[in-house]
């Protein structure tokens, strides 16, 4: 069996999703489609619309044969290691051909790779500009592109894995379609996931946008997840904690830990805190994943650790993926992971599992502890 590989968040799944996945198919002539999703939180250091399980079952539902949950220490990260690893899962999984959304997928990404490595020692460390604006401004002088759409930089990040990692998988570009990535506005039957949150946000449900298991999914969401709710329990830790211990957290550094408690002690509200700690330095994201760190209280060392020990998580399959995964199963390089019990959630699933009790906050579903995969 032939598998396309797809990298996901299905945030939640719409229909601009579901074209992918079937161009997917199309362009490739695979039996399954395999989908690599972010669990409970995503790239950009926040919480799903609703959780990973839920999220599957749209993805199961409508395409995808087998999806592999992506391991928190490769989703909630910037781009270039989100791509990394989502990549090394697929080409593990025997994936030879990874199609994904670009809003310029006529560029040479490769070139643009070949271009970065000559500038890759360049100093991006100056303090009035994030280091994505320096990255872009040399990346300019050199190809007279800038990568600043969500789905070019992804891309870009993936032909990047591939050159790193030595990889043989063939990378697609197909054009995205429907509304811009931040659009905020439900238009057509295509819509960007951001516009069907805040649609939803504001208490309605955009129904033609999405299959119907999406919309079902998310008539059941009373009030969308957020870092507003979170808060208290992130005000409170690094009002506790002393800076020392507070440095120690993964994505903390060059002096966040004291910004971050000086605005905690000032502030009551996220928004408020948000704006105390931004500098041109460091992007909304930037933070948000910081933030994120340091309410799963994760360390340098744990997070790392962790990221040279991949594992297949299985979210859920259909017969076709399951055959799928009986074809490949003996050669995965990582283990492969159908029932997280006691010892794998104090061990090799330790971070997710954690980031599941952080996600109960808005649902009082267990996450990890004994769930088997969906059957689609």
């Amino acid at each position: 069996m032939k598998a396309v590989g797809l990298v996901a968040e299905y945030n939640p799944f719409h229909n601009g999703h579901r074209y992918h996945l079937q161009q997917a198919k199309k362009l490739t002539g695979a039996d399954v489609v395999v989908a690599v999703m972010s669990g409970n939180f995503v790239q950009r250091g926040v919480p799903a619309i609703v959780d990973k399980w839920h999220r599957a079952h749209e993805a199961l539902t409508n395409g995808v044969d087998l999806v592999i949950e992506l391991p928190v220490f490769y989703a909630v990260q910037p781009a270039h290691l989100f791509a990394a690893g989502a990549l090394r899962l697929l080409a593990g999984l025997g994936v030879q051909d990874v199609v994904f959304g670009a809003e310029h997928p006529e560029w040479n990404f490769q070139e643009m790779v070949q271009a970065e490595r000559q500038f890759r020692s360049a100093n991006f460390h100056h303090y009035n500009a994030t280091f994505a604006t320096q990255f872009n401004q040399e990346l300019v002088k050199q190809t007279g592109h800038q990568l600043v759409d969500p789905n070019d930089i992804l891309a870009f990040a993936y032909q990047k894995a591939k050159v790193d990692q030595g990889l043989s998988v063939h990378l697609w570009p197909i054009k995205r379609q429907g509304n811009d990535y931040h659009d905020r506005q439900v238009e057509g039957s295509i819509a960007s996931a951001t516009a069907i949150r805040q649609a939803v946000a504001d208490g309605r449900v955009p129904s033609a946008a999405m299959p119907a298991a999406s919309a079902a999914d998310l008539a059941m969401v009373r009030a969308v997840p957020s870092w507003q709710q979170l808060y208290p329990l992130l005000r409170n830790q690094l009002i506790q904690a002393p800076v020392e211990q507070l440095a120690t957290t993964y994505e903390v550094a060059e002096g966040l830990e004291y910004r971050m408690k000086d605005a905690a002690e000032r502030h009551l509200d996220f928004d408020s805190f948000q704006r105390a700690v931004k500098s041109k330095r460091y992007t909304y994201a930037r933070l948000l994943r910081a933030e994120f760190y340091l309410l799963l209280q994760a360390t340098v060392d744990q997070v790392e650790r962790q990221m040279s020990r991949p594992y297949y998580h299985v979210l859920g399959f259909t017969v076709a993926g399951q055959q799928y995964l009986h074809q490949v199963k003996k050669q995965l390089p990582y283990p492969l992971i159908v029932k997280v019990d006691q010892r794998l959630k104090d061990g090799l699933l330790n971070l997710d599992y954690r980031t599941g009790k952080i996600y109960q906050t808005f649902t009082n579903d267990e996450q990890d502890l004994k769930r088997p995969p969906l059957c689609g």
